[in-house]
Parts: structure tokens; C-alpha cells; sequence
């Protein structure tokens, strides 16, 4: 028998059973059943918080992100839009580590997503990553945008090279290095800012 008191809380349960569900294997298929059972939930309850299972995967990795990054430098005007953005970008960076750390986040990153067949659900798992990440960055250009720092126009283009971007470095930090990595880290996320806000509209 489930509890459900259909108040709000019954939307956190549901979040917070799908988080759980994701924390114990990133590829876990969110089923509405499964997630539900684990919420202590009904089946009804569930999809009117969450209609569909993308629905409910995107809140949960937006949740998820927004625990991992409370504090969101893109509001800090004190400094200007090309240092707030390298900065969102280094938080991005942030929990991939350096060395060993970084080694380990790429074999784990390899085994869930590069080993195994390409089923449906990994690259549901996949996807659903890719889309908050790509949700995070267009967040960030929205709000320079609003600010003029850049034309209000789709930024697909920006976000999909910011992220190539952030990709590229995260594999150098788990390669052996000469050179700084702090240092040759911070010249390559400014001259990618400086791509993006100094590139021609289309």
C-alpha cells in the first residue's frame, strides 16, 4: 500500500527516491513504477508531477546539479561577464578532479556509457546527463544575454562548443601533463569564452 498524501511533499519524495535510484547506478531506468514504489507514492501521483519519464529524469539531474553547485557565479556582477562565465565553467570542471581522480571519473564514464552496447537505456542515461549540462550553460548565456554581454538568439551553437570544450579538458586532466594544468586550463576556457561572446550573430 502506498502513501500518498497529495501534497507537495509527495513531488520531493518522488525526487528524492529518483536521486537515490540514480546515486546507486547512473543508468537506472526511472520507471514510473519503480521510482513510485520507492517514493511511497501511487503511479497517478507521479505522473501528475512528471508526465513523462524525461520529465522526471530532467528535474531530477536539474536537482542534482543545483545540489553540486548552489552557489552560481553567473550572478556575481561584480566581475565582468567573460571572468563569470570561465568561472561557471571551472565549477563544471570541478568534480572531474585531477590525476588519479580524473583517471577513475573517465573509467567509470567508459564502463557506463562507452563499454556497453548502446541499449536504450544507456543512452537514455546519457542523454539525460548531456541535456542538464546543456540546460546549466544556456542558463548562463541566457543570463548575459539578458544582460547584453550577448544577442538574444538561440545559443544551440554556443552551448555545443562550450561543451566540447569542457569534454576536451576534462579527458587533459586525467592525462599525464608537463605543463600546468591550471595554467593552460584557465588560457583555454578564456580564449573558448572569448569565441562565444565575441562571435558573430547568425
Amino acid at each position: 500500500m502506498t502513501r500518498d498524501d497529495g501534497s507537495t511533499g509527495s513531488r520531493e519524495r518522488i525526487l528524492a527516491a529518483a536521486a537515490a535510484m540514480l546515486a546507486e547506478d547512473l543508468t537506472a531506468r526511472l520507471s514510473v513504477r519503480a521510482v513510485a514504489a520507492r517514493a511511497g507514492v501511487s503511479t497517478g501521483s507521479l505522473r501528475f508531477h512528471f508526465p513523462t519519464q524525461r520529465a522526471l529524469q530532467d528535474a531530477v539531474l536539474a536537482r542534482i546539479y543545483d545540489h553540486v553547485f548552489p552557489d552560481d557565479p553567473i550572478h556575481d556582477r561584480s566581475l565582468p561577464a567573460r571572468d563569470r562565465l570561465v568561472n561557471c565553467l571551472r565549477q563544471v570542471l570541478a568534480p572531474a578532479g585531477v590525476g588519479k581522480q580524473a583517471r577513475e571519473a573517465w573509467g567509470n564514464a567508459y564502463q557506463m556509457f562507452i563499454a556497453p552496447e548502446p541499449t536504450e537505456q544507456v543512452r537514455a542515461a546519457y542523454l539525460a546527463v548531456e541535456r542538464a549540462a546543456w540546460r546549466r550553460i544556456e542558463y548562463w548565456l541566457t543570463v548575459l544575454a539578458d544582460e547584453g554581454a550577448l544577442p538574444r538568439e538561440d545559443h544551440a551553437r554556443r552551448v555545443r562548443f562550450l561543451l566540447t570544450v569542457l569534454q576536451g579538458l576534462s579527458i587533459d586532466r586525467a592525462l599525464p601533463a608537463e605543463d600546468s594544468i591550471l595554467k593552460s586550463e584557465t588560457e583555454t576556457l578564456y580564449t573558448a569564452v572569448d569565441c562565444v561572446l565575441n562571435a558573430p550573430t547568425t
